[in-house]
């Protein structure tokens, strides 16, 4: 997925999550990608210009690349798309990325409802995890 539609995607579904709440922070796993976790960041924080996640704070938690390679079997973790080219056990051409590829938005931190209050502390924060059964 493009860096860019990867952040607006991100930044989407907090907003639909947080209705009308303002999200404070947002906890974001990338698994098989070749992401600069500064580009993601970054991304994420202009996309959510203008949103109720402006200024919100970006968890970003990266799961390594993994290349298989056909020849000697080795499953390895790589640090670059570079890597992908060649098995770093064996140096063989024959690989192919192992692992998902996936982008999930885990969780976000949002005020608590408008009015609602906790020992009598109106503005304190909420933890959403979805619900992974979906």
């Amino acid at each position: 997925m493009h860096e860019l539609g990867m952040c607006e995607a991100i930044v989407e579904a907090a907003v639909r999550r947080a209705g009308d709440r303002k999200v404070r922070a947002m906890r974001v796993r990338v698994g098989g990608h070749p992401v600069d976790p500064e580009v993601i960041e970054q991304g994420v924080r202009m996309a959510a210009l203008g949103t109720v996640a402006e200024g919100a704070g970006v968890d970003l938690v990266l799961e390594p690349l993994r290349v298989h390679c056909r020849r000697c079997r080795a499953e390895t973790p790589v640090n670059s798309a570079v890597a992908l080219a060649a098995c770093p056990a064996c140096g063989a051409v024959d690989v192919t990325s192992a692992g998902h590829e996936n982008v999930v938005l885990e969780s976000i931190t949002v005020d608590a409802p408008a009015g609602e209050a906790a020992d009598g502390v109106a503005d304190r924060n909420v933890q959403h995890t979805p619900d992974r059964r979906r």
